[in-house]
């Protein structure tokens, strides 16, 4: 018997993140239905009694060819609703991908700022708790939050990915420099470089690239500071799109004589343009989680070369720690 006293709903659970994380807990994931109204309208409840229980509902909120973003939103919101109308004790949001969160200050006159409304729109529903898994701008979206926050890093997955015995004999013991795409992920590039290099024993470089966004159209970068000729080279962002930042910046590695470009991210948001990635000679590996379901493209888009870490083991352990009052700092190695 589990000992996981909560419940757990996964909601459009095409990738089986919710049912792996279930298992991980040794429990099953509790039933909900689904109903589709003329004009679009939908109705979602759950099928088992929550009164006076912790219930834990997985929802990735990325849109897709079947639900924008914001159908998906929806969805989450209004079924979270419908648990604190059945008496949930609490309900916890866990949003491997939360939508706009990109969208975190104003750049020009009157934007919106859209990653607190959607914070505001949680709370409103009567969530108690948002977990969530590499936001674009931790900071800004915690400041966003009122409700309780848990934030899950996947640096220690990119870690054990390329500390495997395998992935080191292909590395081999030349020079290994961690790239940050852009000088906003400088912080995140060097968490992994330090985690890495005390897993690894050994020094390894840090590099930055610069590029300018403008109305949507990305310019540079055709330039990155800092030594890397000769080296093993991994970019980390936090998510892959399009693939026209990271298609960019493996240009420019190899321009300045990297030896290999392997790409790393969170979340995999992969337009039918990141195809791409796939096709250029320069670039070695793409690794990425599944915090958004898999399948954004075909197996013969992406080849060999597409390498896909489940967050499963690592969101399953957080939830517990978080039903049992245990650490995540120390899970998520946050105090190195």
């Amino acid at each position: 018997m589990s000992d996981f006293d909560a419940l757990l709903f996964a909601l459009d659970d095409e990738g089986g993140l919710g049912r792996h994380m279930a298992e991980h807990l040794g429990i099953g994931l509790s039933p909900h239905e689904i109903r589709q109204f003329d004009g679009g309208e939908h109705k979602m409840r759950p099928l088992v009694n929550v009164r006076n229980r912790d219930v834990h509902v997985l929802a990735s909120l990325a849109g897709d060819r079947r639900l924008s973003a914001n159908d998906r939103l929806c969805r989450t919101l209004f079924f979270i609703g419908s648990l604190r109308q059945a008496s949930a004790h609490s309900v916890t949001a866990v949003v491997p991908y939360i939508c706009y969160s990109r969208k975190d200050r104003q750049t020009k006159g009157r934007d919106p700022v859209t990653t607190r409304y959607v914070a505001q729109l949680f709370e409103a529903v009567g969530t108690d708790r948002l977990v969530t898994v590499d936001v674009h701008n931790l900071a800004a979206f915690q400041n966003a939050a009122r409700c309780r926050t848990d934030h899950v890093e996947a640096t220690q997955l990119f870690v054990d990915h390329f500390s495997s015995d395998s992935r080191m004999a292909r590395l081999g013991e030349g020079e290994l420099v961690v790239v940050s795409p852009d000088t906003g992920g400088v912080k995140r590039a060097d968490r992994l470089r330090r985690r890495l290099a005390d897993h690894l024993g050994r020094q390894i470089g840090l590099a930055f690239a610069g590029k300018l966004r403008s109305r949507g159209v990305v310019s540079g970068p055709d330039r990155v500071l800092g030594e890397v000729d000769g080296a093993t080279t991994i970019v980390v962002d936090d998510m892959i799109v399009s693939g026209t930042t990271m298609a960019r910046v493996a240009a420019a590695l190899v321009a300045q004589g990297a030896g290999s470009v392997h790409l790393l991210a969170t979340h995999a948001l992969f337009t039918p343009d990141a195809a791409t990635l796939f096709d250029d000679p320069s670039i070695d590996s793409v690794v990425v989680t599944d915090t958004v379901p898999p399948g954004r493209l075909g197996a013969a888009e992406v080849g060999g070369r597409l390498v896909t870490l489940s967050m499963a083991p690592l969101l399953a352990e957080a939830l517990s720690r978080i039903q049992s009052g245990g650490s995540l700092t120390e899970l998520l190695h946050l105090d190195m």
